[in-house]
């Protein structure tokens, strides 16, 4: 019977939704009149044109779509949705022309304590941050294309940003031009997949304490660095893309105090710094291929418990830097292009132990300048000299199974 009265109740309310159409030639001419007419549960259609409009405040339950691609303009005066609603949308739209401030975070969409939204399908350009979420949960923001013009970090913000939210879906966007293409701080429980970010002043995507979140499948590309994940755990990446994350201080990956996580089925290809690790532990990598990156991984020490099982290392500068002791760090079962062993009794393991880490690796370390040297026959021969009489290199980081072949997915 309760469940019946349940229906019912359901049933009614959306009979009584209406759909209010916007548009030059109709009885609501203005987005900002659709919204006042609106109760909760109704749709806004909002049809083809420009609608110059900015700081649209929306605080029940509606849905707004667009027909034929509307464009609502800005004028850089300032946001341009203001939501504080739970159960709401917002589809198809064009946002252009977002404010820019130094001191307030003016956005395409903002939304401030809300549940159960959906943002999708929606392009925004010139924006000073895209979406911006805060205090959110059961949010998807989804196939949304955020892309702006960003010269410098201090006066342009982020495409998709995420502050105090739980159970997050972003999924199948692309941001572009930004400062980090999406950030995410005190984000908990969230899912991150299927998206593009590239061409970002900072970061394709930077996590600042998050936990038991998961992302997959985003292509990282021609970001000041590709991911940074800082002061985190329980953080899973699997089956992402870095690549050509290039610069002096570029990196596919940037781990930071992280704790607990696992990365595993990545490609990293082509950066500066494929990953970069730094006071972190009990981290799992395992299945990833690092493809003729500057330096596959950097350590900078404070690590403990890490393991790196069955991963490809092909064709890096260096494969491996090391400026502290190994800890209990282990190298197990690994692929390295760089390896000229042999396996006498065909067990696809290679008979002698690899020291992935070379004595140029360990000057360059010190001295950055020296790496003008790098396709000298000076230097191959210093690495010889010290692969065969180890004195600089760490004596416990070594491979002691190392793969004879590539290693498959």
């Amino acid at each position: 019977m309760r469940i019946f009265i349940v229906f019912f109740l359901f049933v009614c309310i959306h009979l009584q939704a209406q759909t209010i159409e916007v548009c030059s030639s109709c009885s609501v001419k203005t987005i900002k009149e659709g919204i006042a007419l609106a109760q909760d549960v109704d749709t806004i259609v909002i049809k083809k044109g420009i609608y110059k409009e900015h700081k649209l405040i929306i605080l029940k339950s509606i849905h707004i779509i667009g027909n034929g691609n509307p464009i609502i303009d800005g004028e850089n005066k300032e946001s341009i949705f203001k939501i504080k609603a739970n159960n709401f949308s917002i589809e198809n739209l064009t946002i252009k022309n977002v404010g820019l401030s130094y001191t307030k975070d003016f956005a395409g969409i903002s939304v401030l304590d809300s549940k159960h939204f959906t943002i999708k399908n929606n392009i925004l350009k010139n924006v000073f941050f895209g979406i911006l979420i805060e205090k959110a949960r059961y949010g998807t923001i989804e196939n949304n294309k955020i892309a702006s013009h960003a010269t410098d970090e201090f006066s342009s913000g982020n495409g998709i940003h995420l502050w105090h939210s739980k159970q997050m879906k972003i999924i199948s966007n692309e941001v572009n031009g930004l400062r980090d293409g999406i950030y995410l701080e005190f984000v908990e429980h969230s899912i991150i997949h299927d998206n593009k970010s590239h061409n970002n002043i900072r970061y394709g995507m930077h996590f600042m304490f998050s936990h038991y979140d998961e992302y997959y499948r985003n292509e990282f590309r021609e970001n000041g660095a590709g991911v940074a994940v800082m002061f985190s755990n329980h953080v899973i990446m699997h089956d992402n893309i870095f690549h050509f994350n290039w610069g002096t201080a570029s990196y596919g990956l940037l781990l930071k105090e992280i704790y607990d996580a696992e990365i595993v089925d990545n490609d990293f290809d082509q950066n500066t710094v494929g990953i970069n690790i730094e006071n972190c532990s009990r981290i799992k990598y395992q299945h990833n291929k690092f493809i003729k990156n500057g330096w596959a991984i950097k350590f900078s020490g404070g690590c403990y418990d890490n393991v790196f099982k069955a991963n490809n290392f092909l064709e890096n500068s260096f494969d491996l830097s090391y400026n502290s002791s190994l800890n209990n760090n282990k190298f197990e079962g690994n692929y390295w292009s760089d390896y000229n062993g042999y396996d006498l009794n065909k067990d696809g393991i290679r008979d002698v132990p690899y020291r992935p880490v070379k004595l140029f690796s360990y000057i360059v370390n010190r001295t950055p300048e020296t790496i003008i040297l790098l396709r000298s026959l000076f230097i191959d021969i210093l690495n010889f000299s010290e692969k065969v009489s180890p004195v600089f290199t760490p004596d416990d980081l070594v491979d002691n199974s190392p793969k004879m072949t590539l290693i498959d997915d």
